[in-house]
């Protein structure tokens, strides 16, 4: 089962040097242990464009699509054999990033090789 473990925050790029180590600790125990499958931070929320394609056209809108105080900072996106691992690998996450998370299983997953796979 994929989990999306979602940090929130609401400042961006704000992780503390002690943070940052904590962090790649944490990241690099989880792909030891085999629960990493993609991670990542993202930029602030005024870098985001909104595209709507419902239409005729395609609207572009620059900024997030919601306004709110606290936005999503970074990402995990984590394999564990149920919710209770995915849980306990969250409030570790939790910890190393000192920021609120959310998980939230997958509804399926995707995978294709990468071309040359």
């Amino acid at each position: 089962m994929h989990y999306m473990v979602s940090v929130i925050d609401d400042r961006t790029n704000s992780a503390t040097p002690e943070e940052r180590a904590a962090i790649d600790a944490f990241n690099e125990r989880i792909m030891a242990e085999g629960h990493w499958v993609f991670a990542g931070g993202l930029n602030s929320p005024s870098t985001a464009t909104v595209i709507d394609n419902r239409g005729e056209e395609a609207l572009f809108t620059d900024g997030p699509f919601v306004e709110s105080k606290e936005h999503l900072a970074g990402f995990w996106v984590m394999e564990a054999p149920d919710l209770d691992v995915a849980l306990k690998l969250a409030a570790e996450g939790s910890k190393a990033c000192n920021r609120r998370v959310e998980v939230r299983p997958f509804l399926g997953i995707a995978t294709r090789p990468f071309p040359g796979e």
